[in-house]
């Protein structure tokens, strides 16, 4: 029953370990890289809901001095500043991987990542041959007159 009490009255940090939870799967199991990097926002939104949840203290308010009051409750507010670089960080390095899902994109032609592993493969086989092929000219045609 005690567990039940603390679960009801911290249900917030239960919810950002499932979002945490559903980013982390979405990232791992999912081979299309803008699904990964959708995985991932959720797993970093998951973080900052944790962070601004855990700097707010019951009862507390703004910390904002009052002349005449010592008795009141302030809230933390580092973690909310510190989220505030966290969102801007995880915007840019968004929008820098889909613009990197986007060069994929143009130059494999998909943004499955087992389908570009196979491409690269393929590509790496047909170099190696081609240049088993030019060493093979390079020792036995010299004396040719």
């Amino acid at each position: 029953m005690d567990l039940l009490n603390h679960l009801s009255t911290h249900w917030n940090y239960l919810g950002c370990i499932t979002l945490m939870m559903i980013g982390l799967y979405i990232a791992i199991s999912r081979g299309n890289l803008v699904k990964k990097i959708m995985g991932v926002n959720i797993f970093q939104a998951s973080v900052i809901l944790l962070y601004v949840s855990m700097g707010k203290v019951k009862g507390g308010t703004a910390p904002i001095l009052i002349d005449g009051r010592s008795d009141v409750i302030f809230s933390n507010p580092v973690p909310h500043v510190l989220m505030l670089t966290a969102i801007v960080v995880g915007v840019a390095s968004t929008a820098l991987g889909l613009a990197l899902v986007v060069r994929i994109k143009e130059a494999y032609g998909t943004v499955e990542e087992d389908e570009i592993v196979a491409l690269d493969r393929a590509e790496e086989r047909r170099a190696l041959a081609t240049e088993g092929v030019e060493s093979t000219d390079v020792q036995g045609g010299g004396g040719k007159a």
